[in-house]
């Protein structure tokens, strides 16, 4: 017969309670795999976000360079042809003189250009020394539209002898100039002689150069067309068979 407070129970804590090791063993894996997948998503979407912003810097770049190049061919472009018809106009200077187009004289230079000609001490120069070695040369400035500081700053220029007179847009446009300054020959036929976008004083020179030669004028007489209908041909209006 056992005593009362002998037994003494005993506990397997092998069997009750987990070790320690195997209960939070899969915890930490789990947990060292989930870090490393955020640190891999994280990578991903970083070389990603580069792959974008590096492809955009790319096309922008490469955006920048057409339009570039494309400003560029549409500035060869302004102006008119040798040997085609200038735009018609009598307008008159601040003095109230009468200028017109085509010129009286056997050539005209049109400059298309305002106050901004200081920026282009050396396109003055060359207008100066036109107007001083060619007497027979017209020279004009013509404006896109009213301006109070361009014959002011003409005359900083030295070149208060050439008139200002006040054009329109869309003068500037029947002339095809978006850029300034601009230059043009014009004889006193009403023919293009000239014209080119101008930055320096040898380019007007050289311009000038261009005016001197002789220019092909498109034959005014209508072509004669010639057309079977028939057994007849017809020629500048007459039957013939």
């Amino acid at each position: 017969m056992l005593a009362v407070g002998t037994l003494r129970p005993v506990l397997n804590t092998s069997i009750i309670l987990p070790r320690l090791d195997t209960c939070f063993a899969p915890v930490c894996v789990c947990i060292v795999t989930r870090g490393l997948v955020d640190i891999m998503i994280s990578a991903i979407a970083f070389v990603t976000v580069a792959v974008v912003m590096c492809a955009a810097c790319v096309l922008a770049m490469f955006g920048i360079t057409v339009v570039q190049m494309s400003r560029a061919e549409v500035i060869e472009r302004d102006g008119l042809v040798p040997g085609t018809r200038a735009p018609s106009w009598s307008l008159a200077d601040s003095s109230g003189v009468n200028h017109r187009s085509p010129p009286h004289k056997p050539l005209q230079l049109v400059m298309f250009t305002d106050h901004s000609l200081n920026s282009f001490p050396s396109v003055a120069d060359g207008l100066h020394d036109l107007a001083r070695k060619e007497p027979d040369l017209e020279i004009v400035v013509l404006l896109r539209g009213p301006n109070d500081l361009a014959e002011p700053v003409l005359r900083l220029l030295g070149l208060s002898e050439i008139p200002v007179l006040t054009g329109s847009p869309g003068l500037y446009g029947r002339y095809n100039v978006r850029v300034t300054p601009f230059a043009m020959f014009v004889d006193s036929h009403g023919r293009v002689r000239g014209s080119s976008l101008v930055n320096h004083d040898w380019q007007v020179a050289k311009l000038r150069q261009i005016a001197g030669i002789p220019v092909a004028i498109p034959d005014a007489r209508p072509a004669i067309r010639f057309w079977r209908r028939g057994s007849r041909v017809q020629v500048q209006g007459q039957w013939k068979f």
